[in-house]
């Protein structure tokens, strides 16, 4: 059940701060990273020719629209934060939440934060040391990021509004410096430079002729991840059955927009070979034609990812703030302060752990062990979806998807999870592996908690208390969680 939406005075919970304006700038914040900025040179390589690559943009994206209004249709059902997780306990119950939770938190949520920290200070740096040959210190990247997380990780914990705000004007931000990307190609095609574009879809010299279009495909779908994002917050929108729906129908067609015309940008300005080389494609393309204004690339580069991080958290940490309430996390990460109304443990234990694997030498290499869970889990939503419309039918569904749709983009999931499984065996044998072992570990906080001795239990609640009194924090009152 939702959140009330009359309150009592002074009571403390997370609050309906959440508008329109703001489900819009954490959905196109979520979803525009830093990748189309660096490298969306693995949709053209793999589809091996201009016209295709821009069309496989567009059909990524309108896939990633109605796998977003799938979700719109679920937030709208369910209205409980959390997103994947809280649908999967509905529709499988507790223990395939809880495998999702485990990957979650202690590997994706944290190493993703740390590689996206570690991108923004790259940025950040690296124009303090123009020389190529002179590369800046490792503990000054290490420092920047650091600083990064926690900046966020405060503004987070002070309130739910600095938040949105600080998300609102970074996404204005990133969408500015793309603007400029695309306008400078629109002009550039006014003025007759459109030799790329006459038989877009012959094959490029270095592309590959169509053959690897699936993995396109996969590279294009990617890079639309985080569609799912205002899901994640249901209980503190406002009107969600109205915004929900409403801000996912306005972002995915802006995101696609802009996707498909920065890479026509691109291609007006450099050629097939250009992009291909390149390291940070739009980088590239100011130093080739906004002279003195290039910089404004590598800072638009450095403001998507600050507002992908601001996002990060917001989201992160009410997934770790809905399962501590659902019992399988720690009772401490369910407690907001008593005067900001926000999840404050759980804001410093993503933080903690971004921190912690900053350290960790080819954080990347984490992700491709766990890619599998992305889709996977989308997949197990989207079939909890159709479980749902088969045995409860009685649900209120203000927002009723398609079956056949459902369907289609369920078989999307699907392809999406066998082709990480091809690509990558060993390493998704390796997350699969350790996926499993929450096995154990659920059974352990979820069944046999209980049974545990007294005295450690004890132990615990005197820690919890003590934790409590340094973060003013408290338990919302119950009759609002649940």
């Amino acid at each position: 059940m939702a959140y009330e939406e009359e309150r009592s005075p002074g009571s403390v919970r997370l609050q309906r701060k959440i508008t329109l304006l703001n489900g819009i700038t954490i959905i196109v914040g979520g979803i525009i990273g830093s990748g189309i900025f660096i490298s969306p040179k693995a949709v053209f390589m793999h589809s091996g020719s201009i016209g295709l690559t821009l069309l496989v943009w567009t059909i990524a994206g309108l896939g990633s629209l109605v796998g977003a209004l799938c979700y719109a249709e679920l937030g709208t059902t369910i209205m409980k934060s959390g997103g994947d997780y809280a649908y999967i306990k509905e529709a499988w119950g507790p223990m395939l939440a809880f495998l999702f939770l485990w990957v979650n938190v202690l590997v994706l949520q944290p190493s993703l934060l740390a590689i996206l920290a570690l991108t923004f200070a790259d940025y950040i740096v690296y124009p303090f040391y123009p020389d190529p040959t002179c590369h800046p210190p490792q503990a000054s990247l290490f420092l920047t990021a650091i600083s990064c997380l926690v900046v966020l990780a405060t503004v987070n914990s002070m309130s739910v509004r600095w938040t949105t705000r600080v998300q609102d004007l970074f996404t204005f931000a990133k969408m500015s410096v793309l603007a400029v990307i695309i306008i400078t190609g629109l002009v550039r095609l006014g003025k007759g430079y459109t030799d790329q574009f006459e038989n877009a879809f012959d094959t490029t010299p270095n592309g590959n002729g169509g053959g690897s279009i699936t993995i396109a495909f996969y590279a294009g779908f990617f890079a639309y991840g985080g569609w799912n994002s205002l899901n994640f917050l249901t209980e503190e929108m406002k009107d969600p059955h109205r915004n929900l729906p409403l801000a996912i129908i306005i972002s995915l067609p802006i995101v696609t927009g802009v996707y498909v015309m920065t890479n026509v940008a691109y291609f007006s300005v450099m050629t097939p070979q250009e992009v291909l080389l390149s390291k940070a494609v739009a980088v590239t393309f100011g130093y080739k034609v906004l002279g003195s204004a290039a910089f404004l690339i590598p800072v638009g580069v450095a403001w998507s990812v600050f507002g992908t991080i601001n996002g990060g958290f917001l989201l992160g940490s009410r997934l770790n703030f809905v399962a501590a309430r659902d019992g399988h996390l720690p009772t401490l990460l369910s407690m907001i302060h008593v005067r900001r109304n926000t999840p404050i443990p759980s804001l410093c234990l993503s933080c903690m752990l971004a921190i912690c694997y900053l350290f960790i030498n080819n954080i990347e290499q984490l992700l491709t062990y766990f890619s599998f869970v992305t889709w996977g889990s989308t997949a197990v939503t989207i079939s909890g979806l159709l479980k749902l419309r088969w045995t409860k039918p009685d649900l209120e569904r203000p927002l009723r998807m398609n079956i056949l749709l459902i369907i289609s983009f369920l078989l999307v999931c699907v392809g999406l999870v066998i082709m990480g499984v091809v690509a990558a065996p060993l390493e998704t044998t390796i997350g699969i592996c350790f996926t499993l072992t929450g096995i154990p570990v659920y059974f352990i906080v979820a069944v046999k908690w209980k049974n545990i001795p007294k005295s450690f239990k004890n132990l615990i609640k005197k820690v919890t208390y003590f934790l409590q009194k340094l973060l003013l924090v408290v338990k919302p009152d119950e009759k609002f969680c649940h």
